[in-house]
């Protein structure tokens, strides 16, 4: 299946349409207006990501002629390597991305719903060339992973991830151990203290398992989700910007440059 094609569109409408559905007749209830602001942002970030695309294929490009072999893109076994590559690099750049506050200035985005539907997947920040996320999967590119199917798992990483952003399904048994679930990414997106900073894994759970990051829900804490510092309004701009304006903000009133980098690239917190 195209990951573009109207095959895919409408499996994301439908399961929405579910969702909503299975959200009112269990009286969950439904953010409305929160639904609005992800779909606003998810079609701002394919205009942004559109010209950051533009800006970076050329980058990759030029890293790639810099690797000493290329990898056969033909060969099944350089996708699986792919694969796992890609599963690794993009559970570190997604760490990093909690932990360094100039890139969580655009990751902030993501986890400024305070409602797990599936919509709220789509908020995603618009500033991922400023907050240099994509320096990561240059790695791979230097080894000799083309940057097509770099790119393309990527992708598949990022849509497989729509469908953990639901309330709707329960924990899954044995694929909790490999899989990365909606129960993991439900903590994953725990502004608790108890619930932050863990589960950043794509597609595999693995990695945080092996780097001691994976955190299971505690059933006697249930899980508030959206920032830990709200945002003052929650409109698209302030939701795409937000975090920024208030980094920006501190770093004004830094006393010297030595507290301007801790600032910018210390912990969010």
């Amino acid at each position: 299946m195209a990951l573009r094609s109207p095959w895919f569109l409408l499996i994301v409408a439908a399961c929405v349409l579910l969702e909503w559905r299975w959200r009112s007749v269990s009286r969950r209830g439904y953010d409305g207006r929160g639904a609005r602001v992800s779909l606003l942002v998810g079609i701002g970030r394919v205009a942004f990501a559109a010209l950051g695309g533009s800006l970076l294929g050329s980058v990759f490009l030029s890293v790639y002629r810099l690797a000493p072999w290329h990898l056969p893109i033909n060969d099944v076994r350089v996708w699986i390597a792919g694969f796992l590559v890609v599963e690794f690099v993009y559970y570190w750049q997604h760490r990093a991305s909690h932990r360094v506050r100039w890139m969580w200035a655009t990751h902030a985005v993501h986890h400024s719903a305070e409602q797990m539907t599936l919509l709220s997947a789509l908020r995603l920040g618009w500033t991922g060339v400023l907050s240099l996320d994509w320096i990561f999967y240059l790695a791979p590119v230097l080894l000799g992973f083309d940057p097509r199917m770099i790119l393309l798992l990527l992708a598949v990483n990022l849509r497989y991830q729509f469908f953990l952003h639901t309330e709707a399904v329960g924990r899954l048994g044995p694929l909790e151990w490999i899989f990365n679930t909606p129960a993991h990414h439900r903590v994953h997106h725990g502004s608790n203290a108890e619930y932050l900073d863990c589960n950043y894994g794509g597609v595999l759970i693995v990695f945080d398992r092996l780097f001691g990051t994976l955190r299971q829900q505690k059933p006697d804490v249930p899980i508030r989700y959206g920032l830990a510092h709200p945002l003052p309004a929650p409109g698209v701009l302030a939701t795409a910007f937000g975090e920024w304006k208030r980094l920006f903000a501190d770093l004004r009133n830094a006393s010297d440059r030595r507290t301007m980098l801790r600032i910018a690239f210390g912990n969010p917190s």
